[in-house]
C-alpha cells in the first residue's frame, strides 16, 4: 500500500490509502491531545476504570503492536515486548512519561506501518477469539478504536484543563 497523508488528502485515493490516512489521523490526534497535558495531569484517573490520558497513549501503542506486529507480523506478545492482555496495557509504571510513551507510540506505529506495507487488504490473520480476519477489517477496527480513545482523551483533557482554571 502507498504511504499515507491526511484523511482529507486521501479523499480521492484508493481504499488502502483512505484507510491508512484515517488511521494516521487518529493516531496523531490521540498523541497531540495527550501531549497537551503535563505528566502529572496525564496520570490523573478521573473515571473508575484504569483509563487515564497517559494510559490511553500506552494502550494505543499496545493495540498497534498486538494487531499488526503480532497477529500479522508473526511475533508473540513477549517477543514484541507488550503485555498479554489489553487491560494490562493501561497500567502505568513510575518510569512512564509522556515523552517516553509518545516515542513508544510513534515507534509502534512505524513498526505497524512496516508490516502493513507488505500486505494487501485481503491478507488474513487469525485472532484467538474472533477467528480469521482480513487486514481491511482490522484497519477499520483500529480506526474505530483510535477514534474512540481519542474522544476519551479529549474529554479527560477537557476535564483536566477545567481544573487548572
Amino acid at each position: 500500500m502507498a504511504p499515507h497523508g491526511s484523511a482529507l488528502d486521501a479523499r480521492h485515493g484508493q481504499e488502502g490509502e483512505v484507510l491508512l490516512a484515517f488511521l494516521a489521523e487518529h493516531r496523531r490526534l490521540l498523541r497531540e491531545t495527550v501531549l497537551g497535558l503535563t505528566d502529572d495531569e496525564a496520570r490523573l484517573r478521573l473515571v473508575p476504570s484504569m483509563t487515564t490520558p497517559m494510559g490511553l497513549l500506552k494502550h494505543a501503542a499496545f493495540v498497534e503492536t498486538a494487531w499488526f506486529v503480532c497477529l500479522f507480523g508473526g511475533k508473540t506478545r513477549a517477543e514484541a515486548g507488550i503485555p498479554e492482555t489489553a487491560d494490562e496495557s493501561f497500567v502505568l509504571e513510575p518510569a512512564d512519561s509522556l515523552e517516553v510513551l509518545a516515542a513508544t507510540h510513534e515507534a509502534a506505529t512505524s513498526r505497524a506501518d512496516e508490516v502493513i506495507s507488505r500486505l494487501d487488504l485481503d491478507a488474513r490473520c487469525t485472532h484467538p477469539v474472533l477467528g480469521e480476519l482480513s487486514l481491511r477489517w482490522v484497519l477499520v477496527h483500529c480506526i474505530r478504536e483510535m477514534a474512540q480513545h481519542t474522544g476519551h482523551a479529549e474529554i479527560l483533557a477537557e476535564q483536566i484543563r477545567e481544573t487548572r482554571s
